[in-house]
């Protein structure tokens, strides 16, 4: 989720400036601003903060063999 937002900030970040435009905050959309929060969310995914439930964790959730378990010889 944390890198579709870091794509979000990137895209939205490259239209403004493929635009031109600041939308009259020069010094909230330039480019150290976005590069940093781009940057801070791509960490944040790779870090693993954020990427969902873990399997094992919480009830029902993994798949659970009964029996052999399938592909084995």
């Amino acid at each position: 989720m944390l890198a579709i937002a870091a794509a979000v900030v990137f895209g939205i970040w490259f239209l403004l400036d493929l635009l031109k435009t600041d939308l009259g905050a020069p010094n909230l959309f330039n480019f150290p601003t976005m590069a940093s929060l781009g940057l801070m969310l791509l960490a944040l995914y790779l870090a693993g903060v954020g990427s969902g439930p873990r399997a094992g964790s919480g009830s029902g959730s993994g798949r659970r063999f009964y029996g052999r378990r399938p592909g084995r010889g």
